[in-house]
């Protein structure tokens, strides 16, 4: 670890947004510090491992466009890491298994497949489905045409080559529903993978929807190796081309002068300077706490402060010493009644009891043979639940972020082993029972989220409401220097969603098109200066940054 006190770029936070950017720049010639108060960079795709046999992911669970031309592939490729990032793609056919009262429906690959599975399953709807998906599906080409594009457009322009997004991209899903005339099993079903962005029909505008759904319609993929690979990679590149990462190392400010960044201070009083500063931290925070609301204008600062955020999840991290019964290769989203709104309408009343929603990820099968998934012949897979976005169920005011202590209070750890028993339960019911084969059994809430990554309520989706609908912020702020990126900004949550908004931003910063460069086969990074991976290369150690990746500490598998 250097001594240095002065960079070109200090980003803080080093989740797939963080990252991301910092390896542009980096590869652009700055000089770029990342610094990250958890153990391990990586944010929501980092992964954790348990009784030297088990490696989970934390929230990398399926990626969309990964193919040949696909968008997350370009934006590593541009780094010099598409041999060093490579894809497994889940099955065609169905990727995500969608399972509400009285009707299975599996998602396959490709927009024509989707809609004649859509009608089949819902032949009633038929024509409301053709007005649905000709609108989805149109938007999210125009979104993704103009990602890509060459050009940098004007206002005008761009309203000329997106007319669905113009009519449409603001309003919200439940709209767009209404307008298509569809039943009450048609919108369940095409919003069942709505917590993929952590809010409902009537929150979620069609952008979001859109982006997301097309996204994934173009083959969904698991990253060979595992969540971590993603950000080990990012630090290679990031330490090859001069840039540092620090982990356990939190940032206390971001330090403002004359509506200019000059530098961050960390705990323990230091203070790094830098006349750019990129916060990969949660917005909320960035803004109030780390900057401080008056260096805002205010109808900012209040607009963020009455932000309302995505919704938590709960997850339990489940392992077998036996292989589950053969089940495709495929998500599992599993509702017990059939109409989403009135789920949603539970979840802000506080009302998860019986369980209402489960999304299963079975690992084990994404990544076959994997050394560090499970061993031959055992089950690794999550069982995950969307939870009401308040800190009363747990019995606490505050949370982590704020210093919060909360993980031996008899409140909290009732509450905890309540919500497990009921999410075991409604698993069995969805898949059959496996409880008698569980050899490890972990339970993370919302609070354990925020304790790790620090984000408002523990949710991984950044912002649901940011004043007028469907709008979030961009990565330009209005402070000279100061930039933001992650699950926040206009460009989404998800891996993918983050790191789009991460090239918009170094590309904000650099004065290029770099999303389309990147797309079009140029190569920033120089290979030639890539580390070798020998042998017990290790994605984990490598994610602590060189100067703690020996440390002590590091769980393995053996």
């Amino acid at each position: 670890m250097s001594d240095r006190e002065e960079w070109d770029a200090i980003v803080v936070g080093s989740g797939l947004g963080g990252l991301v950017c910092a390896a542009y720049l980096a590869v652009s010639g700055r000089r770029v510090l990342v610094l990250e108060q958890h153990d391990v960079a990586g944010g929501n795709s980092h992964v954790f491992r348990r009784r030297r046999a088990y490696e989970f992911d934390v929230g990398v669970h399926y990626l969309g466009d990964c193919g040949p031309d696909g968008v997350l592939p370009a934006i590593f490729a541009g780094l010099g890491l598409d041999e060093r990032v490579t894809y497994r793609e889940m099955d065609r056919e169905g990727f995500d298994r969608i399972v509400i009262p009285g009707l299975t429906m599996d998602m396959p690959a490709g927009w024509p497949a989707y809609r004649q599975r859509l009608k089949a399953a819902l032949p009633a709807d038929g024509p409301g489905l053709d007005l649905f998906l000709d609108t989805i599906a149109g938007l999210g080409e125009e979104m993704r045409a103009a990602l890509l594009s060459a050009d940098d457009l004007t206002i005008t322009e761009l309203v000329a080559r997106t007319p669905i997004t113009v009519e449409w991209g603001r309003r919200t899903l439940a709209e767009l529903f209404d307008h298509c005339g569809l039943s009450v099993r048609a919108r369940t079903v095409l919003a069942a993978q709505s917590p993929n962005y952590g809010m409902g029909p009537a929150q979620a505008s069609v952008t979001m929807h859109a982006t997301v759904t097309d996204h994934y319609i173009r083959g969904a993929y698991y990253p060979e190796g595992g969540g971590q690979m993603l950000a080990a990679a990012l630090v290679e590149t990031l330490e090859a081309h001069g840039g540092e990462l620090r982990t356990k190392c939190r940032v206390e400010r971001i330090v403002v002068e004359g509506r200019k960044v000059t530098g961050v201070g960390v705990a323990g009083g230091e203070f790094l300077k830098s006349p750019l500063v990129v916060s990969n931290a949660d917005y909320r925070r960035t803004v109030l706490d780390l900057v401080g609301a008056e260096h805002f204008a205010r109808r900012l600062a209040a607009k963020t402060e009455e932000a309302v955020m995505g919704l938590p999840f709960a997850t339990l991290y489940i392992a077998l010493d036996t292989e589950l019964p053969p089940r495709p290769n495929a998500n599992l989203w599993w509702y017990r009644g059939e109409n989403i709104d009135d789920y949603y309408e539970q979840l802000a009343a506080g009302k998860i009891d019986p369980v209402p929603f489960l999304f299963m990820s079975f690992a084990s099968l994404k990544d076959p043979g994997a050394r560090n998934v499970c061993p031959p012949g055992h089950t690794n897979f999550q069982v995950m639940t969307l939870c009401p976005p308040s800190y009363d169920r747990w019995g606490v005011d505050t949370g982590p972020a704020d210093g919060t202590r909360y993980r031996r209070t008899g409140t909290y750890k009732e509450q905890k082993a309540l919500l497990t028993e009921a999410m075991l339960g409604a698993a069995e019911e969805a898949i059959g029972p496996f409880r008698k084969n569980i050899v490890h059994l972990e339970a993370a809430t919302p609070l354990t989220q925020e304790r790790y990554t620090l984000s408002s309520g523990g949710t991984p989706f950044g912002l649901a409401e940011w004043g007028r609908a469907g709008s979030r912020p961009d990565t330009r702020t209005s402070i000279d220097g100061l930039h933001v990126v992650g699950a926040n900004t206009r460009y989404g949550s998800g891996i993918t969603g983050v790191a789009v908004g991460a090239v918009a931003c170094a590309a904000q910063i650099l004065g290029r098109r770099l999303m389309h460069e990147v797309h079009t086969g140029t190569v920033l990074a120089d290979r030639d200066l890539l580390p070798e991976r020998g042998k017990g290369w290790d994605p984990l150690a490598v994610s602590r940054g060189t100067g703690r990746r020996h440390a002590r500490g590091l769980a393995k598998i053996h």
